[in-house]
C-alpha cells in the first residue's frame, strides 16, 4: 500500500459528480471528529497531469476545508485502480442483488439461445408442423372478389400501401 502523504487541498480537483453526493451533516460529523482525534484515514487521490483528482474522501476532504485547513493526509492510487474501485462492494445486499441480477440476465438469455437454435432445426431439418389445408370457402372459388381473399399482414407501412393499392383499397 502507498505510503500517506500531505497534500495541497487547493490542489485536489473534486469531479462533478462526487461534489452532488456531498452531505452536510456527515460533514460535520467528521469534522467534529477530526477536533477530537485527527485525521485517521487518509484520501485517495489520482494523479491527472498536474492535479491531483479524488478518488475517495470526499467528506474528509470537505471536512477539513471547513477546519480551515489547509493540507490533508492521502494516498495516490494508480488510475486503473481508481477505474475498478467497486463503488458498493461494502454493502453485502446490493452485492448479493447485483449478483442474483447476473444470473437472471444469463439465465435468459441462455433459454432465447435454446429457442432460437430450436427455431433454427425446424426450419433447416424440415420438421416443421405440416400446414393444414384451409376450409372449403373464399379462397377455393376463382371468381371471388380481390377484396375478400385472405391476405398476408404486411409488415411496413409500404407493404400495406403496396397491397392496399393492389386492391383497389383507398387509405
Amino acid at each position: 500500500m502507498p505510503k500517506p502523504e500531505s497534500f495541497p487541498i487547493e490542489k485536489i480537483f473534486v469531479p462533478t459528480k462526487q461534489k452532488k453526493a456531498i452531505k452536510p451533516e456527515i460533514v460535520g460529523e467528521i469534522a467534529e471528529s477530526m477536533l477530537d482525534i485527527g485525521q485517521q484515514e487518509p484520501i485517495s487521490v489520482r494523479l491527472d497531469g498536474d492535479r491531483l483528482v479524488l478518488v475517495e474522501g470526499l467528506h474528509r476532504l470537505e471536512a477539513c476545508k471547513a477546519l480551515g485547513e489547509t493540507t490533508i493526509i492521502g494516498v495516490i492510487v494508480p488510475a486503473e485502480v481508481a477505474q475498478h474501485k467497486p463503488q458498493l462492494a461494502e454493502r453485502p445486499e446490493v452485492e448479493a442483488e447485483r449478483l442474483k441480477m447476473a444470473r437472471l440476465k444469463q439465465l435468459r438469455l441462455e433459454k432465447e439461445a435454446a429457442e432460437a437454435s430450436i427455431a433454427g432445426r425446424k426450419g433447416v431439418n424440415g420438421t416443421e408442423a405440416p400446414r393444414t389445408r384451409p376450409t372449403k370457402g373464399v379462397r377455393d372459388n376463382p371468381k371471388a372478389s380481390p377484396g375478400r381473399t385472405a391476405k398476408s399482414t404486411p409488415k411496413t407501412l409500404s407493404d400495406w400501401i403496396t397491397q392496399q393499392k393492389g386492391h383497389g383499397g383507398r387509405y
